[in-house]
């Protein structure tokens, strides 16, 4: 079980590969090789989990974001849009983004559970919040919320 997401991007590489889908290939073997090289990091070599898989896809995604924008912002549409196609090829394997109104409900729940009333209670209501979301938001997107409601 703990391949099957990791199978699952490789099997799609080999289908990218026969339709020659250059920019499929060329990002699938790039979260591939990010993959590979979490599992030999550390003192043991080891199989990533299906989440910990998805840790990385997410990592790799989040990179692409960035690059795109400081292509922009460098002037350098050709390589924006290069980072741009790269990041939505990685999307269709992130599970759904939560919409507003969703993380503003989860950050009202984490809140509510640890009875945070500061901003010194932050960090805690982030663990509750962020064990909810799973991937299904952007860390700074949450951290955004819970400072809203916390200094509000």
């Amino acid at each position: 079980m703990s391949d099957s997401f990791k199978a699952l991007l490789q099997s799609d590489l080999t289908t990218a590969m026969r339709a020659r889908e250059e920019v499929r290939v060329a990002t699938l073997r790039m979260v591939l090789t990010a993959i590979s090289t979490e599992e030999a990091s550390g003192t043991d070599a080891r199989e990533l989990t299906d989440a910990e898989t998805l840790k990385v896809v997410m990592k790799e995604a989040k990179k692409r974001k960035e690059s795109a924008a400081a292509y922009r912002d460098a002037q350098r549409p050709e390589l924006a849009d290069r980072e741009e196609a790269e990041l939505a090829v990685l999307e269709t394997y992130l599970p759904e983004q939560l919409d507003d109104a969703e993380l503003t409900a989860i950050v009202d729940r984490a809140v509510a559970e640890v009875g945070a009333t500061s901003m010194a209670q932050m960090g805690q209501v982030m663990k509750v919040a962020q064990a909810e979301v799973a991937g299904r938001a952007d860390g700074g997107a949450v951290a955004a919320k819970v400072k809203a409601r916390l200094a509000g």
